[in-house]
């Protein structure tokens, strides 16, 4: 006769099973395969009211990293109603500039069993895993069809990348005919592998520079992606950059210190943190008026110290934590930075360098200036705003990343 103990048993036994399958095969562990940082958008950016009622929403990425099980990670972080998802799909993407998919590569996704989930307002959700053998760099398409339109937008309006958008639950249609095509992703945060091979992940966190402004759409030529393929597939790079992002206060997008915890800590597998942030932050000091030594002084304190409280916080959690230098941006019209303005870029820099407080330094500003005139970008590697690189210059940066940092 079985006993109550030989049930409880019994019953932890098919748990921790169970527990097993979710966590992968041989219990690889779950790693972050690619990301984007999530952002209230602004008119400009956002979807206009009702587009996702009832719709499906197409979104083109690339994972540096591949695995044998995946997962996506959905984001109501900035919604303000709960986000309704009916089903969602992952393909291989037929071509990354269309919503075309390659049919037999369709793998429909569950959430606890179920085709659909309620993300809570401010809340991320995970769905179940499932096998995949896509190999890093392949062009993957996640396919949502949102049930209710939510109130606030989630969104990362700096992709680089195409999405489409069309009436009705499409997740199975290998093409969206009749989309509109919008070059912005939205409720997608996070797509995880589940992976015995790669090594730690390396997030990347910064501003339009990092976000791929003066990259190509659906090119994947920001500098990120072209440290990616130096890896080889053999760690993710997770660009965690917003358009405008600052330091010290909220722009485009919360403050890198308020969006660090979900941005880096909250990723999986991520050991590896290079930090190139405070160009708005100086750019956007003076910008309206002149303001006094002290307030420039001041400034220089508080970068400082921003990059201070990251390096702890990410210490803390066992990341390793790479200072990249500013870049040079006096040519600007934008922000038309003063002497002052460039004389706290050296001072930041500086601190950079010297201080110590980084476990290592990337310089990106030594690669980028002018040899001529140094407080500017090289012409050969300038979009021509005297603040964004090219393709061009986003190759040199990542060529000036030490690829040893991260063994």
């Amino acid at each position: 006769m079985m006993g109550a103990s030989t049930l409880v048993l019994g019953a932890l036994a098919t748990s921790v099973q169970a527990q097993a399958t979710q966590n992968g095969p041989q219990h690889c562990p779950w790693k972050a395969a690619w990301a984007s940082s999530q952002m209230l958008p602004d008119a400009a950016n956002a979807l206009p009211d009702g587009t996702l009622e009832d719709a499906t929403l197409r979104q083109i990425v690339r994972p540096s990293i591949s695995g044998t099980q995946m997962r996506i990670r959905l984001s109501n972080v900035f919604g303000t109603t709960p986000l309704r998802i009916g089903g969602v799909s992952i393909a291989r993407s037929a071509d990354n500039a269309s919503a075309d998919i390659v049919p037999a590569t369709l793998k429909v996704l569950t959430f606890a069993g179920r085709p659909g989930a309620v993300v809570p307002p401010g809340g991320e959700w995970l769905s179940d895993p499932v096998d995949w053998q896509g190999g890093a760099f392949e062009d993957l398409a996640v396919s949502i069809h949102v049930a209710s339109d939510p109130a606030g937008q989630t969104s990362h309006p700096g992709s680089r990348a195409t999405s489409y958008v069309v009436r009705g639950n499409a997740i199975a249609d290998r093409a969206l005919t009749g989309a509109t095509a919008v070059d912005h992703w939205y409720l997608l945060s996070g797509i995880e592998t589940s992976s015995c091979t790669a090594r730690d992940g390396i997030a990347v966190l910064g501003d339009s520079i990092t976000d791929g402004r003066g990259s190509t759409t659906n090119g994947n030529d920001r500098w990120t992606d072209f440290l990616a393929r130096r890896l080889d597939g053999r760690a993710a790079v997770i660009n965690q950059g917003i358009g405008g992002n600052r330091l010290l206060l909220d722009g485009l997008g919360p403050n890198a210190l308020a969006r660090l915890d979900r941005d880096v800590l909250a990723q999986p597998g991520v050991r590896h943190l290079i930090v190139l942030e405070g160009i708005n932050d100086i750019g956007t000091l003076a910008r309206e008026k002149p303001v006094s030594a002290e307030a420039h002084a001041a400034l220089v304190e508080q970068v400082t110290g921003a990059y201070a409280q990251i390096i702890a916080r990410a210490q803390a959690h066992g990341i390793k934590v790479h200072g990249a230098t500013i870049l040079p941006f006096m040519g600007n019209e934008y922000y038309s930075p003063s002497a002052q303005s460039e004389a706290d870029r050296q001072a930041i820099n500086a601190w950079i360098r010297s201080s110590g407080a980084f476990d290592s330094v990337i310089d990106l500003d030594a690669v980028m200036r002018d040899p001529a005139r140094p407080a500017y970008l090289n012409p050969a590697y300038d979009t021509g705003d005297g603040l964004h690189p090219n393709p061009a210059g986003f190759r040199a940066m990542a060529d000036a990343v030490p690829l040893s940092l991260f063994d």
